[in-house]
């Protein structure tokens, strides 16, 4: 396995830089794992393809408005900081922007408290402490982070938000959830179909490049996920009754796998969990709960294409791919989605 075999060539003018509107209208490119057929249709008709009994499972992080600006106490100097990871109460793991920020440098956040840079890591990781807790103050002092290959600005950043979102944590949005609008999920309903939530914190680290050769030797970063007693009751009461699992989003895998791995009660497929996972999904993984994946389009050599190599199989995976840019789709967290069946 080398990490060249999940490259492909991607022209930036298949990079969304904009979401569809409305969130549903997105194209929709269905691949069934079984004979490699592709169908093409739109977001909204997604329900054609599942059924009564089947149960959805959405993550319902929220993304921290974790992009802070702010100047050199000395110098005046510009710095830009992205919240990655809360390790205290005021004291934060981040991506700094700016010259010579190095352990003792105070900063001055723009309407917000001072915090001094207390720690190096590699690159541009730095631990910051504020003088404060500052998590009630992100509304106000931040904004949201949008991926570096997103170059427009959003009027609304609730549409870098799923209509779901609840709980407050990450550092990207899950994509795939962002194609649900409340009148999609509630027609899905009225179908018989179910819904649930769990939560999995996404890191920047989910997107970090794979640089080795053999991507078995690429470290994965830990997250955090949740998946509570009433969504690990709904997931092993559908697989008793035949229903299928679809797991709505690469986040919503990871957590469903992860909790799978955890030695779930006798006779259950899985149990409530809260913990750290740094699951890596790889092909020749035996998926465990997962039936069905709704997912956008990946980054060529990216750990999230491996994931849905390794549910639908590399070539059918990189083969729709190629299709997907015959027909114009679009591609990354603003584009259009897969259902993989």
């Amino acid at each position: 396995m080398k990490t060249e075999d999940f490259k492909y060539d991607l022209p930036r003018k298949f990079i969304a830089q904009s979401p569809a509107e409305p969130r549903d209208l997105a194209k929709l490119l269905v691949l069934k794992r079984d004979t490699g057929q592709i169908e093409h249709t739109r977001f909204y008709k997604i329900g054609d393809y599942l059924k009564t009994g089947d149960l959805l499972v959405l993550n319902e992080t929220r993304v921290i408005s974790g992009r802070l600006f702010g100047k050199k106490a000395q110098t005046g100097g510009k710095v830009e900081i992205l919240l990655l990871k809360k390790i205290e109460s005021n004291r934060w793991e981040c991506l700094v922007g700016g010259k010579g920020l190095n352990p003792g440098m105070i900063i001055e956040i723009n309407s917000g408290p001072t915090a001094e840079i207390t720690k190096a890591g590699s690159g541009s990781l730095r631990e910051i402490q504020f003088e404060k807790p500052i998590d009630s103050l992100l509304d106000r002092i931040g904004s949201v982070p949008l991926p570096p290959y997103i170059k427009k600005t959003i009027s609304d950043p609730e549409r870098y938000q799923t209509v779901y979102a609840k709980d407050t944590g990450s550092s990207a949005a899950p994509t795939a959830g962002l194609h649900f609008t409340t009148e999609l999920l509630e027609s899905m309903s009225i179908m018989g179909i179910k819904t649930t939530f769990l939560t999995l914190h996404i890191g920047l680290d989910t997107f970090a490049p794979v640089v080795v050769d053999d991507p078995r030797n690429h470290q994965i970063h830990s997250e955090f996920c949740s998946i509570s007693e009433e969504t690990a009751e709904l997931v092993n009461q559908t697989r008793m009754e035949g229903g299928r699992i679809i797991a709505v989003g690469t986040t919503s895998v990871r957590a469903l796998e992860s909790a799978a791995g955890k030695k779930p009660k006798v006779g259950y497929a899985v149990s409530a969990y809260e913990g750290m996972t740094d699951l890596y999904i790889l092909p020749g993984y035996d998926f465990r709960i997962v039936d069905i994946m709704i997912t956008n389009f990946h980054l060529p050599g990216s750990t999230l294409i491996m994931l849905v190599s390794a549910f639908a199989g590399r070539e059918k995976i990189l083969d729709a791919y190629e299709i997907a840019k015959e027909w114009n789709y679009r591609f990354y967290s603003f584009g259009d989605a897969m259902l993989i069946l």
